[in-house]
């Protein structure tokens, strides 16, 4: 059989590189997905710990009629909780070390809150 006649198999490096581009699109959209993803999962855990300050804040409350003592109990992994209370009121916050630049806040009582949300809120 001449060298001209015999049919070769296989595929071209054109092929190969349209499958490895399609494999790099199909990527990077899982990994925006992802990050979607983990970034709402941040914020759940904000809002999350903030209710909890929440019910720590109410109870404290009920025992002392005062906000005052209240100390801001440790965060879920990588959030950060800070608590400020009055006699009458109370005011919270939390960050996250993965969303930087978001802050949730929540607030109860008398003006330390006014004008915010009694559920949490973030920005």
């Amino acid at each position: 059989m001449p060298a001209l006649m015999r049919r070769r198999t296989g595929f071209t490096i054109i092929e190969l590189l349209i499958v490895v581009l399609i494999i790099g699109i199909l990527a990077s959209v899982a990994i925006a997905k992802f990050g979607e993803s983990k970034r709402r999962a941040y914020l759940t855990a904000m809002k999350s710990d903030l209710r909890g300050l929440a019910t720590i804040a109410e109870s404290r409350y009920t025992s002392d009629n005062s906000y005052e003592s209240v100390v801001a109990p440790q965060g879920s992994d990588g959030v950060t909780l800070t608590f400020t209370g009055t006699v009458s009121g109370w005011s919270g916050t939390a960050t996250h070390v993965g969303v930087p630049g978001v802050l949730c806040t929540i607030a109860a009582g008398s003006s330390l809150a006014a004008n915010a949300p009694s559920e949490p809120v973030c920005q």
